[in-house]
Formats: structure tokens, sequence, C-alpha cells
């Protein structure tokens, strides 16, 4: 809706003009009459529309033919003002007035005019015999207003006409000559009817029509009132009505009749409601409402847009077999101005075997333009109604934008559920394979594809630790150097062909040239592992640049398949994106089983430091076990000699004592006691060290093995 509104006053001299503007202001009728009253602005809270306007006279001896043009140019509306007991004046509407403004104005953007009939209090008769066929030759003829300025008759009226013929104008919906709306406004109407038939069946039930009342008019319809609108419809139209349902035909039945009954306004606030402007488009503040993305932050759909186009998806499902034929795709996407969705979107999410969009597939694609084009997300969720139908400000509050990757990685934790993965390999090395693998198709259904149908981007579910996460796999063509933005992602997929001996050099020198020094985890795939594998022509073999560089070993994969591919590296890149700080060891390549986790809870820093420090107590401890058992082995030797020994043992007794007498005065050091309080000490911590961690080994490795089990049932 327009912010304000400008009214323009014309016509012969001394008509009335300036009468009119004073008569309004002051309430009352003005003695003296100045040549041309001054631009008048009443505010918005006094005007009914609740928008500003601006009253501009215009006065012929004052103002030069320049001045009119500029005025008109300016003008939203143009009060063209006659006497109606002045024949001359009514005669100058159209032989003057009418060209001047439309030869100042475009074809295709006239300017709303209205026929203003002062002086009514001087005649005893009506002009709108003279008026009407005026009115039925000009189609920018809003309406004809007779009033009395020295009355006060019809003056707030006409300038209400005035503003309404501004705000709500009739040429955009309807045509005259025609007497049926124009197909801008069908377009538009149609697009609103198919958004509110919420079940798709073609009719608007009570609750549909009820839902529609309220956020269009704030308010809903009566029982009987619902009754009253469907009786107008059926008298009028036959197959306005069925199943008790309001039809699209009636539907634009019913504002037909409002437009020719001079209920505008009604037509206008059903459209501006649902984001169109005066031109019948889409405003871009609806499409495009303002959403801040700071940089290192992606952008998701949250629950509540996941719960809206899953009902998108069941209203379009008419057989209900969870997949999208390209019929039901097409009905879906006929409140689109365009086809969003080309070929290419069957090769890059889940199809059935028909190669119809699944629901995990319709779910991806709009996660995959969520995070790579959030404008273009926010753009079709705008088409599709989602801030009208879940009743929210806009669609910008179906996005969620992550937090800062730094703070995941200092965290060591994400909240994310989208994860960007590049594969980056030589021409032919076999990334398309790993990029239809993740959608589940082996190497037979991939030679399906057409090559103008290829796709570089796959988006599939993967679950790691029983949390269902989005992998994005990129195909990133083959050059001497990444952009930048082709280096921003969560993981580095590298993949080299096994039988190609110049494969794998491609893939260490991006390494070394992009990621060596990053803190994005990579992984190497060897691929076609089917094939006979060469010795790679690179200084080290794969295995070794891999345990040089601290990553895991080469993953052997092939899509040469009978069933589909395995996604064991699938969900590998999908926990190394999600825990890029942790370096994981996994011994088999699921990273998920029991022993796998229990595998990395062993090597993990809580535990080093654990075993670090019972070796230290435990070495404390046999220390003074042994000096304790030495003593006792001395006493015992005495008692068992014999007395022809007693000499030798006098002798070695008195070696001993010398010694006792050193371990005396040492046991006496205060350095000495204070170094076995700190191993008794030590001793202790340990103690409970050892038990919390033996402990919680056992609560994991239990605890883990249920719920592997529990999984497995599922």
């Amino acid at each position: 809706m327009k912010k304000d509104v400008r009214i323009l006053l014309v016509g012969e001299p001394r008509v009335g003009k300036t009468s009119l503007i004073m008569s309004l202001v002051s309430e009352e009728f003005p003695e003296e009459v100045p040549p041309r009253a001054e631009e008048i602005t009443i505010p918005a809270d006094v005007t009914p529309e609740r928008v500003p306007t601006h009253i501009v006279d215009y006065s012929e001896f004052e103002q030069s033919d320049e001045q009119l043009h500029h005025e008109i140019s300016q003008a939203n509306v143009i009060c063209i003002v006659y006497a109606v007991n002045n024949k001359n004046s009514i005669d100058k509407v159209t032989s003057r007035w009418i060209p001047l403004i439309n030869e100042r104005t475009d074809k295709d953007s006239r300017l709303p005019l209205i026929l203003v009939g002062n002086k009514s209090d001087l005649v005893e008769y009506s002009s709108m015999e003279t008026i009407l066929p005026i009115m039925n030759q000009y189609t920018e003829i809003e309406t004809c207003v007779e009033c009395s300025a020295k009355n006060l008759k019809n003056i707030s009226e006409l300038f209400y006409y005035a503003q309404k013929a501004v705000l709500h104008p009739t040429g955009p919906l309807y045509c005259p000559e025609e007497k049926e709306m124009r197909p801008a406004c069908i377009k538009a109407l149609t697009r609103i009817f198919r958004i509110s038939d919420q079940d798709n069946d073609g009719t608007l039930n009570d609750a549909e029509l009820n839902f529609f009342q309220r956020i269009c008019f704030n308010t809903p319809l009566a029982p009987q009132a619902l009754e009253d609108v469907k009786n107008v419809v059926r008298k009028n139209l036959s197959d306005g009505v069925a199943d008790n349902g309001l039809t699209l035909k009636g539907f634009l039945f019913l504002h037909t009749l409002f437009i020719q009954r001079g209920r505008h306004e009604t037509t206008w606030t059903v459209l501006r409601r649902f984001g169109y402007d005066d031109d019948l488009e889409l405003t871009p503040e609806y499409l495009f409402p303002v959403l801040k993305i700071p940089s290192d932050c992606t952008t998701e759909l949250n629950h509540h847009a996941y719960l809206f186009l899953q009902s998108i998806f069941d209203k379009h499902d008419l057989d209900r077999d969870c997949a999208l034929s390209p019929d039901e795709l097409k009905d879906l996407f006929k409140i689109f101005p365009y086809m969003p969705w080309g070929p290419d979107v069957n090769n890059t999410v889940c199809t059935n075997e028909r190669g119809w969009i699944t629901y995990q597939g319709f779910l991806s694609q709009w996660t995959l333009t969520t995070y790579l084009d959030v404008q273009r997300c926010l753009e079709y969720l705008g088409y599709l109604g989602y801030s009208i139908l879940t009743e929210q400000e806009s669609q910008a509050s179906a996005i969620t934008v992550t937090r800062d990757k730094k703070i995941d990685l200092q965290k060591k934790q994400t909240q994310r559920n989208v994860f960007r993965c590049n594969l980056i390999g030589m021409k032919g090395c076999g990334k398309s394979g790993v990029l239809q693998a993740l959608l589940g198709r082996n190497l037979m259904r991939q030679q399906q594809i057409r090559p103008d149908h290829k796709s570089y981007y796959a988006i599939n579910t993967v679950y790691v630790y029983g949390q269902e996460k989005y992998l994005l796999l990129h195909n990133v063509g083959e050059s001497d150097f990444l952009s930048d933005a082709e280096t921003i992602c969560d993981a580095v997929c590298l993949v080299y062909d096994v039988s190609n001996p110049k494969s794998f050099e491609y893939c260490a020198r991006i390494f070394k040239q992009h990621f060596m020094d990053s803190r994005v985890p990579c992984l190497v795939i060897a691929a076609k592992s089917d094939l006979h594998e060469v010795r790679q022509q690179y200084g080290i073999s794969p295995a070794d640049f891999c345990k040089k560089h601290k990553m895991p070993p080469p993953q052997a994969f092939s899509c040469n398949t009978v069933d589909a591919p395995s996604k064991d590296i699938f969900v590998k890149l999908t926990t190394m994106a999600m825990y890029p700080h942790a370096r994981l060891r996994c011994m088999c390549t699921c990273n998920r089983c029991t022993f796998c986790i229990c595998q990395n809870l062993l090597n993990s820093d809580l535990l080093q430091s654990v075993k670090n420090k019972l070796f230290t107590a435990v070495l404390n401890r046999s220390l003074i076990l042994f000096i304790r058992l030495r003593n006792r082995v001395d006493e015992w030797g005495a008692i068992l000699l014999s007395d022809e020994e007693s000499s030798v043992v006098h002798q070695v007794h008195a070696v001993r004592s010398v010694e006792d007498s050193i371990f005396m005065e040492s046991s006496l050091d205060p350095q000495f006691l204070k170094d076995r309080h700190v191993t008794q000490a030590d001793l202790k911590s340990s103690t409970f060290w050892l038990r919390a961690s033996f402990g919680a080994t056992v609560f994991a490795v239990l605890g883990f093995a249920m719920y592997r089990a529990l999984l497995k049932q599922r």
C-alpha cells in the first residue's frame, strides 16, 4: 500500500475547487475564498484508510501550464471539478481536462480520475444523466460525486473516494468494457485459492474459508454467513459450489461481484495480505524479507519449516506412494511463476525406481537450496505462502542461521545439521560415482543418467551416532588452483583412481596447496577398487602419504556393485565434519560400531592422563614395598642361621646396622618425609582415578553394546 496519497483538484475557474478544500478543513463554508488554497496535509490518523493525504489546489490565474503539468505528474489521483449549473464546465471535462491529463501520463498507467459536480445546492436536478456517458467512454474515471461546498454535502465522501481510488484502484482488477476481471487479477486470485485449498480437493470447505477469512480480515465468518455466501454463488453460478465447498469459479465470481458493487477494498485487502502490490506483482519485501547472515555461518531449515514442507508434500502426493510423479510435481509448482526445479534435481536427491522424487529427496532438495542460496529458498517459500499458512511475520522465520564455525571448533561441538564435503580429484577418477553412491545408485543406474541431466551436487541423510544429519557432496571441477569458494567446506574428500598411475599426484598437490595447514579434515578415497590396482607415480604411496600427514588410511570404494554401494565412507565423512578436532583412529571403516567407539575412548586424552598417574603411583608404591620386604628378609635370615654362622652373621649385622643407621637418618630427614607423604597422597588419588576410570569404561562398553543391540532390532 502507498505511504501517502496526493490529490490534485483541477477544473474551470469559479467552479468551487478552493471552496471544497476550505470547507473540508474548516467544516464550514468560507465567506471569503482566496484565488488558490495552499497545499494541505491530512494526518494518517484522521483519514479512514490511515494514510497521510496531501490535497493540492490549482488556479489558472496564479499558475502556469508548466506548473500544472508538474502537478499532474506528481499526483496520485485527480479530481476534475465542474459546476452542475454550468454546462460549459461540464463540456470542458471531455474537451480539455481529460485529454490534457492523458497526454501527461502513460497509456498503461493512467491516473484514476474522480468527477466532482459542485454547487448541487443551486439546482434541483442531478447531472448524472449527462455524466454517465462520459464515465462509460473513459475507463480511467473511477466514480462521480455530486456535492456542495456551501452545504458541506458529500465533502468527506469526495476525498474518501479519491483516496480509495489510489489505494484500491479498479483498473488493475477489472475491465469495464468487457465487464470481467483482468487476467493478472485472475492469476493472482487463483494462486490465493490454491494456497488456501490446504487439502488440495479443488474446493474451499468451511474450515478453509474460515481460516482464509481470519488471516485476511482478522475475524471468522459465522456459520449462517458462510451459508449466505454459498447461496449467493449457487444462485448465479451452477458450478460455483461443489460438495458444500466453494470452487475456484465461485471464488472468482465472489470477487467480481465485490468489484462490480464498488467494494474494491475487499479484493485489495486479500491481494495485499498475500503479498501483491498495485501492479499485482509479488513485492520484494514479501519474497525477500531481511535475513542477516554473518560470515562463517550457514543457513538451515528449522523444525517448523520441515513440518510445513511435509504438509505441502502430503497435499500433492495424491496416490500416497511417498513420491511425487511429474504431474504431481507440476501441480505443486502451479502457483510459481516459473518451474523452479530442472531435470538435474532428480540426480541430486533420492528418487524411487521410476525416477520420481521421494519424500526424503523432497526435503533434501529444500535443504540444499537453503544451504546454497537462502534468498532463493525465501522466494520459493513466499510463493508457497509460508508466512500466511503458518501465520508468521515472514518466511525468514523458517530459517536457522548457525553460529560461527570458529565457536564450534572452540567448543568442540556443533549445532549444525548440514555438512558440506567437496570432492576433489582428476577428471575421470570416479567422483561422479561417489556422488551418486550417496543416493544409493550403483554403476548400472549411473550409466542411465543423461549427460545434460547430470548434477554437481548430491545430498542425503546420514546417521552418525544415532543422529540424522545431511551430507552435501559437491563435485569440484579439475583445475590447477582452487578458488576460495571451492575450499570452504566442512570436510574434503580426495578421490583417486587406483587403476590410473597419475591420479593420486593431483590429490596430493591440491592437498599441499590448500588443506595441509588448514583445520578442514581430509579423507582419501581409492575409487574403482574393483579394478586392478597399479603403483601410483608419486614419491610415496597413498597409504604412507596419509600416515605422514596424520590422515586416516585410504578408503577403498567401488560403485560397481549389484546392490546399492556401501555408505560407510559417507558416515565417516560426516563424522569427520561433525568432529574436526578429533583424531579418530577407527580400525574399520564405519566408526560407529562398539569396537570403534571403545577404541577411540581408549585413545582419548582422559584415559592417557589416568594411565600416567596410575603408573607413577604404582612405581612409588613398589619402591616402599621393596624396602619393607628387604627388612623382613633380613630378620628371617637372622633367626634361621645356625650358631656356626653366627660370626658371619655378626659381620653381616655390623654392615646392616650401618645401612640401617643411614636409613634411619634418611627417614628422619624432612625432605624424605615430605616425599613419602606426597607418595601416599598420589597413591590415594591414583586409586580413586583407577576406580573411576574402570567403572566408566565398563559402563561405556555395556551402554554402547545395549545401544547397538536396540538399534539393530529397530
